[in-house]
């Protein structure tokens, strides 16, 4: 069975020491409260309810996975009282509007949990985690009426909600949706239409389950500038406000049967004249649900960072208890009949991957989180918008980037194991297949790297882009004379100059050769991806460095400064290759017809 511990001495240090999280909460309207201690112990009940609720069930629901009965969806056993657990402890309330039953809690602390909760079972964890992108959607763009009759209820738990986006012909291409919507006389819409993989589309956690659905209107443009957002119940809501009881003309036609996250439904939905309402402005669906899927996009980078540091902490526990041959210098364990495999090179080499790819993950996606609480509460108009060019910038990063060294750090806990690891008993080959999906759902790691180029950089003329760079470029420059810190601020600096010149070459080629930007475009998230990553363990260095200084004698700062020299030395240098391929693929996919290179 897998083994996790919840890694709070890290999660303290980025919070607390690494970001201040105190002081930048402290100076929000509506988050004074939530102090270090009072985020500390949330973290440590989380931990306790994830590893006792949630872990156990993580190889029995992968196990038995989700099925059709009689028309309705069955989860794996325990996955509905562990459910009915989590809503009772309050925590789908975690950081919602008190308005509606929420708990006011910063968004910086929902990421961490949701780290938690994947790290112990993502395939549970799916069914509550799109609810609260659903929330944010619908308080960002729902109507007062709509917020009083679903917020309440998808707060506290009571009802899960989905998003509907993809339908059999078109994932990524959204202009090609077909689902449609009819006006009904009393201002309703009813929408019919087939969509596939909605996970939690039908289950047995909650009595009602709210779709958020994009649709078409009769005679809307053609492409994403004619889609809708409704919101459309799968139980129509009483009048009086009591049980959602009565169909709302739809069904659950399948559940896919997938490599990974088994004990998701992942649901094939059928839409017969159901009844919706619609969500915002008509021809306005595409831009709204995009609150959503941004909230599902970090939430993503969450989700794979948690499955990253199971797998990590599996592989040292393993490392630890492994005994084979000895140590190339010499026995290090004379006691027992060979060392533990942890004594070796290449396997140290492996785990310090792990932890480094981890640990930036974790720094990157709180650091986010933390702009999401940052644009939403901040006084300051100049402090709200750095935190959304920041979010704009870095969100395809980390939902891309991550996804993809996560399924590194997976891949590794494999090979720590050896044969142990490819089969089922030590929990590490799960991983690997729960953590594919993160590189596919939400958009590809190629759609995330095309936004990154074209929307978030191209298309302001690289003002946010240059911001960033800006502000590393200042840190290395300030940072450099300090002890220590020389290496990380001159691979900062050179990288930087780099991936910007990359990126007005790839800016350039765009402009006559149109393939340029989905040629090169993987190659520089990447080497985007690895730049910042070190430049936030260039800030841990600094940190970890002052308090060694100071004399602090807790192991957990040497250990964080190798890691961040590890990053730099080992990790860092593909942004190097990475910044070389890009700029000969960028003129060389597109030279041949496929046709001709397909042969």
């Amino acid at each position: 069975m897998l083994r996790y511990d919840t890694p709070l001495r890290d999660m303290q240090f980025v919070l607390h020491e690494l970001l201040q999280t105190e002081a930048v909460l402290g100076a929000l309207p509506g988050l004074g409260g939530w102090d270090s201690s009072t985020l500390d112990q949330t973290l440590e009940t989380a931990g306790r309810f994830a590893c006792g609720e949630l872990l156990p069930l993580r190889a029995s629901g992968d196990r038995e996975g989700c099925r059709i009965e009689d028309g309705r969806v069955k989860t794996p056993a325990g996955f509905a009282q562990s459910y009915a657990r989590y809503v009772a402890a309050g925590w789908p309330a975690l950081a919602a509007d008190s308005r509606y039953g929420g708990q006011d809690a910063p968004e910086l602390l929902h990421s961490a949990v949701s780290e938690i909760l994947n790290a112990c079972n993502p395939g549970w964890t799916m069914f509550p985690g799109t609810a609260h992108g659903a929330y944010q959607c619908l308080l960002a763009h729902g109507s007062q009426a709509q917020r009083d009759a679903y917020l309440p209820r998808i707060v506290s738990g009571e009802w899960t909600a989905t998003m509907c986006l993809t339908e059999p012909h078109c994932g990524s291409d959204l202009g090609l949706l077909r689902t449609r919507a009819e006006p009904a006389s009393d201002g309703s819409w009813r929408i019919s239409g087939a969509k596939i993989f909605i996970s939690g589309g039908e289950h047995d956690l909650a009595p009602n389950i709210v779709h958020l659905v994009l649709a078409r209107l009769p005679g809307a443009p053609a492409g994403v500038g004619g889609i809708s957002l409704f919101v459309v119940p799968r139980f129509l809501p009483a009048a009086d406000g009591g049980l959602a009881t009565v169909p709302n003309g739809m069904v659950a036609t399948a559940v896919e049967h997938k490599m990974g996250l088994r004990g998701s439904a992942t649901c094939a939905m059928n839409f017969d004249g159901s009844t919706g309402w619609l969500v915002g402005q008509p021809h306005q669906g595409l831009r709204n649900m995009f609150v959503m899927i941004n909230a599902s996009r970090l939430g993503v980078g969450a989700q794979s960072v948690g499955m990253g540091q199971a797998a990590y902490g599996q592989s040292v526990a393993y490392a630890r208890e492994r005994l084979q041959m000895r140590a190339s210098g010499g026995a290090r364990r004379p006691d027992l009949p060979a060392d533990p495999i942890v004594e070796h090179a290449d396997v140290r080499r492996m785990l310090l991957t792990q932890k480094a790819y981890v640990e930036a993950g974790r720094m990157l996606v709180y650091w986010l989180a933390l702009a999401l609480d940052v644009q939403a509460r901040a006084t300051d108009p100049v402090e709200r918008e750095a935190a959304a060019d920041r979010l704009s910038l870095l969100t395809p990063v980390a939902k891309g980037f991550l996804s993809e060294k996560c399924a590194v750090v997976a891949d590794l806990a494999i090979q720590v194991h050896g044969g142990h690891g490819y089969v089922c008993d030590n929990g590490v080959e799960q991983i690997v297949r729960d953590l594919r999906a993160a590189q596919l759902y939400e958009g590809t790691t190629g759609v995330q790297a095309r936004d990154l180029i074209v929307r978030k950089i191209m298309n302001d003329g690289g003002r946010k882009f240059r911001l960033l760079l800006g502000q590393i470029r200042r840190f290395a420059e300030a940072a450099r004379e300090e002890d220590g810190m020389a290496v990380f601020c001159a691979a900062l600096l050179a990288h930087a100059d780099d991936i910007q010149q990359l990126a007005a070459e790839i800016a350039e080629a765009a402009a006559h050769e149109p393939d340029a930007v989905g040629a090169a475009g993987c190659d520089f998230l990447c080497a985007f991806g690895h730049l910042v990553c070190a430049w936030l363990f260039a800030q841990a260095a600094q940190v970890a460095q002052r308090r060694l200084a100071q004399g602090a004698d807790d192991p957990f700062y040497a250990a964080k400064l190798a890691t961040a020299q590890f990053y730099v030395a080992r990790l860092l240098p593909e942004a190097d290759f990475r910044c070389r391929i890009a700029r000969t693929e960028m003129h060389s996919l597109s030279r041949l017809p496929q046709e001709r290179l397909f042969v």
